[in-house]
């Protein structure tokens, strides 16, 4: 992380950040995120070169960040039962994907012409990848899961469906109760996360004690 950004940057993008997710990128003014962060408009431009290509470097920051969490989330189940990690790996891909929903309708853009971003998704998705072969596989030892599911087909099936609920509020809030925009949201993401279990689980033949 260090390595890709320097201490100011940082200090930037974990303001633009905060901001950007309670009013919106449109809400969101660069004089809003250089207030806050206490500098100098100029310095917008010094660090990153406008507002738009900030973003790029913020979806790049949270992507590395995001990672590197995972990485210490997937240290900490590693020692658990197949059927509990796989859980557990539902659940965070869900919730980060909903928790940093402002960013899709960016990313659709972005990628048409940003090497880097491809790149650093790249190896995200490869990393999820690699631990769902993994937990796929002890399961299938162990007897939990009959059968052995291609681990990329696995992570496609979860943030397919995620993805498609966040930018499709308009038809599922028809299926989901809900009072405000906060109900909403966790509302959705819980019927999304069950309805990833039985799906995903189903695909495993999982056995159930």
């Amino acid at each position: 992380m260090r390595k890709k950004f320097t201490e100011k940057q940082i200090h930037i993008l974990d303001i633009a950040e905060e901001l950007i997710a309670k009013k919106g990128y449109e809400g969101t003014s660069v004089r809003d995120i250089c207030s806050k962060a206490n500098i100098n408009v100029a310095m917008i431009s010094y660090y990153f070169g406008s507002k738009e290509k900030m973003m790029s470097y913020l979806y790049q920051y949270r992507v590395l960040k995001t990672r590197e969490n995972f990485s210490e989330f997937a240290d900490t189940i590693k020692d658990g039962k197949p059927e509990m990690q796989m859980k557990e790996i539902i659940k965070y891909i869900v919730s980060q994907l909903f928790k940093y929903n402002y960013f899709h309708g960016f990313v659709t853009q972005e990628l048409r012409h940003t090497e880097n971003l491809k790149d650093e998704l790249l190896d995200f998705y490869q990393l999820f990848v690699k631990k769902l072969d993994e937990v796929i596989k002890k399961g299938v030892a162990s007897g939990v899961f009959t059968f052995t599911p291609k681990p990329e087909d696995i992570l496609t099936t979860i943030i397919g469906s995620t993805l498609f609920v966040i930018r499709n509020k308009n038809f599922y809030e028809l299926y989901v109760p809900s009072k405000n925009e906060e109900t909403y949201t966790k509302e959705a993401e819980k019927k999304v996360r069950m309805n990833l279990l039985l799906s995903v689980f189903a695909i495993l033949g999982y056995a159930a004690d």
